[in-house]
């Protein structure tokens, strides 16, 4: 999908714009005329500073509405309860620029102005788009506000690198606009509205005795992100994980199961979903035997007997249904390219995503990932490390964009 073609979807919505005290304020003029020649609904809200910055006069001019600052500005019946109002209103809500200060309000759940009372009461997608100085950025006390907000459920865009009001060049300038309206269409819900996307997620844990178990060092993190992605994008989704300590994602129906046949059991019921993520990490192996007692320290060396379990994602592959998009996952350690394209082949796959667990920033147990896309039509996109959250993210553009193709 081109950028003008997404930048399209915002035609029409209801959007927030909130802006902090930040040189970059000037910006949010051009934002709103950039939403508006969208027929757009923009309702702009400010913290007390930005008007340092920008006047209240141009932002009301150009989004057609007053700017609001403080939780009672609207001098009607029922000013209290605004917040709560504009937060059921919108479709998304953009804030940009978000000082270090409003993002350490926003991050500790401060509701002391109409921006961060609202933001708290949103119940749309809520973009925050950092501006300040290139050390104030890089700050621990910033990135680890920056992180909680992710945690919170809030989309960080990360800043642009450039000069900056200081003089200084560095990260920390407000990205451009269009990459800014790129990535607001992202967010917007709907997309998948009337789809059913299966998810799976976690280890197995195989069972040798009430104690002990074969399993593997997944989290579940990678499956819960795509999960928690494809609800965003209007799907019902359906997880089936493994053992994990991992939260349910909002919207998100949540199967637990303990073992590869458990699995197995859940996903064949869930087997016509339009799309299928298999990001479990199932044991490719399980006891042939369950011992009922824990087995004793009786000797130097201990024999387990196991047998192969049945791949769950090429049993997928064999029954498929003609509307469905299946996506494999494949963790290797050497000849990952060859070894993926002949899963890719064997499985009768759309896409398998590769990662190698011997690459920095890649495996289980990180909060990033690094992988390559694989297409059943030959196509590859490796993609560098980044947050898991991003990667599904990323991951879920492609895909999707070749099936609307």
């Amino acid at each position: 999908m081109s950028s003008t073609s997404r930048i399209g979807k915002l035609k029409g919505k209801r959007l927030l714009l909130g802006v902090s005290g930040s040189i970059a304020a000037y910006k949010a003029a051009e934002i709103v005329r950039a939403l508006r020649k969208l027929d757009a609904e923009v309702q702009v809200l400010t913290t007390r500073d930005a008007a340092q910055f920008i006047t209240t006069t141009t932002l009301e001019t150009l989004s057609g509405h007053p700017v609001l600052t403080e939780l009672t500005d609207s001098g009607e019946t029922g000013a209290w309860t605004r917040h709560i109002t504009l937060g059921r209103w919108a479709d998304v809500f953009l804030i940009a620029p978000a000082t270090a200060q409003t993002v350490a309000k926003l991050a500790h759940g401060f509701a002391d102005n109409m921006l961060t009372a609202t933001a708290l009461a949103a119940r749309c997608p809520v973009l925050v788009c950092p501006a300040m100085d290139h050390d104030m950025y890089l700050h621990s006390a910033v990135k680890t506000n920056l992180r909680t907000l992710q945690d919170q459920g809030y989309e960080v865009l990360e800043p642009g690198f450039g000069e900056l009001a200081s003089g200084l060049v560095g990260v920390g300038r407000l990205p451009d606009i269009e990459e800014i309206l790129e990535r607001l269409a992202e967010l917007l819900p709907g997309e998948l509205r009337g789809k059913h996307a299966l998810v799976t997620a976690g280890p197995t844990y195989e069972p040798i005795d009430p104690v002990r178990v074969v399993s593997n060092h997944s989290t579940g993190t990678m499956g819960f992100t795509l999960a928690k992605d494809l609800a965003r994008r209007g799907a019902r989704v359906t997880l089936v994980t493994g053992p994990t300590l991992l939260d349910t994602p909002d919207r998100v129906h949540r199967v637990d199961v303990l073992t590869s046949a458990e699995m197995l059991e859940a996903v064949l019921v869930h087997r016509n979903a339009d799309f299928v993520f298999m990001a479990a990490a199932v044991a490719d192996y399980t006891p042939t035997e369950f011992h009922s007692s824990k087995i004793k320290k009786a000797a130097d060396h201990l024999v387990l007997k196991l047998r192969r379990t049945t791949d769950i994602l090429a049993e997928l592959g064999k029954n498929r249904q003609e509307h469905q998009t299946l996506v494999g996952f494949a963790m290797e350690t050497e000849n990952d390219l060859t070894n993926a394209r002949r899963k890719l082949v064997e499985k009768n796959l759309d896409w398998i995503v590769l990662n190698n667990l011997t690459e920095d920033g890649a495996g289980f147990g990180t909060g990033t990932n690094r992988v390559t896309l694989l297409g059943k039509d030959g196509s590859s996109y490796p993609l560098s490390v980044m947050p898991k959250k991003q990667v599904a993210r990323v991951l879920l553009d492609q895909i999707l964009a070749d099936n609307c193709a």
